[in-house]
């Protein structure tokens, strides 16, 4: 493996790491509370990053993402809580998977990370351009995570 997918693999790691620490001692309840200027709660954002990463390798690759398509009614571009019924995942099980995503994802691409695909948006066609945008997605979430947390302890 190229030594530049090792650090973008690490990467994923460590700002995973963050969003989950970010997580821990916020309740379900919590999770819910939809703040005051925002459409979304933070379960969704986690939903949604979760969702997003799988849904661009799997728009490059044509493969079908690890997660059920009716991930994509609740957590999709679009999408909002009232859209969560009483089957969306729980807090709990999004932090599980959201854990468990960057090496589902090393193992299962890490030696594919240049192999060339028809190109989607914004010309992007190996794994290893898609994972930079995801990266990146991962980490407006982050902010706004942080914000939507210092806001409810106002």
């Amino acid at each position: 493996m190229e030594r530049r997918h090792e650090v973008l693999f690490e990467q994923l790691r460590t700002y995973r790491s963050e969003l989950l620490e970010l997580m821990e001692n916020l309740t379900e309840k919590e999770a819910d509370v939809v703040p005051e200027g925002f459409t979304n709660n933070i379960r969704w954002n986690l939903g949604h990053v979760l969702l997003d990463q799988y849904l661009w390798i799997s728009a490059l690759t044509k493969e079908e993402p690890p997660v059920p398509t009716r991930y994509q009614l609740w957590f999709g571009y679009g999408t909002n809580p009232s859209h969560f019924t009483g089957e969306t995942p729980s807090l709990s099980e999004l932090m599980a998977m959201l854990k468990e995503q960057p090496r589902v994802i090393e193992e299962k691409y890490r030696d594919r990370m240049e192999e060339e695909f028809a190109p989607v948006d914004m010309g992007m066609h190996t794994i290893e351009q898609v994972l930079v945008r995801t990266i990146f997605h991962e980490g407006l979430h982050i902010g706004a995570i942080s914000t939507m947390m210092r806001k409810m302890k106002q």
